[in-house]
């Protein structure tokens, strides 16, 4: 996140509304093939039964020569050397063929290739990190500054955060100066990453982005904020020191974010469980 700004995760919370019912949707349909819902059912000739059999027939052998040149397509026998190279289009998760990352101290992931994909790997576990309840309390917040950032940039980091986390921030989310919740309540903050993409790429240093939806909001009664959804993408400028990708520099951006579904809203108690009994994941590109 920009350093010299307020967070810009937050900051605009009561923008985002409560995801509710919508309408239903109407299909219209082009004039001459209307919906038998409305029109009535259609009536349609008889058809013999010598065209019904040269038709299955006919599906029959379409299906078996897919196969076979589904079968054909699969055995070229160049051990994936003419394979199709990855394009600027959205790509699926997959193994890197090597140990993606390690566990350290504390939960946070460390020991990331020293590749793009391990850079991708990177930035999306540090921003399920910071963007995590760890995050609103002092010691928490220098604790992930300390592992995540290159040691050069960690003092001033630390300052920076402290800013923009002071208790007026924090008392808009209902925590207290120390960015505790009250009692009888729950605070939520987690941030899930929907994908990742590489804006550059160097031996030592890369530029990724990470597309997120999260959580944010107190659970329990009464609450005043309740847990809600946001939309952001982070992008993190990572440089290779001691082993391992570091953060140099993020910055983050409202959106894109999708149409509210058409899912009730849960309550307070069904969320402040969901998130106790569902834990998160560490991610590998």
């Amino acid at each position: 996140m920009s350093h010299d700004d307020d967070h810009p995760d937050y900051a605009d919370y009561a923008d985002y509304p409560v995801p509710g019912p919508r309408p239903g949707t109407r299909t219209r349909f082009a004039e001459g093939d209307s919906d038998a819902r409305y029109d009535g059912p259609r009536r349609g000739g008889r058809v013999s039964p010598s065209r019904a059999t040269v038709t299955v027939v006919g599906v029959v052998v379409l299906l078996i020569a897919a196969i076979a040149f589904a079968n054909r397509s699969g055995n070229t026998g160049d051990d994936g050397e003419n394979a199709a190279q990855p394009g600027p289009n959205a790509q699926p998760t997959s193994p890197t063929g090597d140990a993606p990352v390690r566990t350290a101290a504390d939960g946070i992931p460390a020991g990331f290739p020293r590749s793009a994909e391990g850079a991708q790997s990177a930035a999306a576990n540090y921003a399920v990190a910071l963007g995590g309840d760890q995050m609103f309390t002092s010691e928490g917040r220098h604790r992930l500054i300390d592992a995540l950032y290159v040691p050069d940039l960690a003092a001033k980091t630390k300052s920076g955060m402290d800013e923009a986390y002071s208790p007026e921030f924090l008392a808009n989310l209902g925590l207290d100066a120390e960015g505790e919740p009250p009692s009888g309540m729950t605070f939520i903050s987690r941030t899930v990453p929907v994908g990742t993409t590489v804006k550059e790429y160097e031996d030592t240093t890369a530029t990724v982005a990470v597309w997120y939806t999260g959580l944010i909001g107190l659970a329990g009664p009464e609450s005043d904020v309740p847990v809600r959804t946001t939309w952001h993408t982070w992008t993190f400028e990572l440089r290779w020191s001691d082993g391992d990708w570091k953060i140099t520099a993020d910055s983050q951006k409202r959106g894109p974010a999708p149409v509210p579904g058409d899912v009730p809203a849960a309550t307070d108690e069904q969320i402040e469980k969901a998130v106790e009994q569902f834990g998160g994941f560490t991610y590998a590109r």
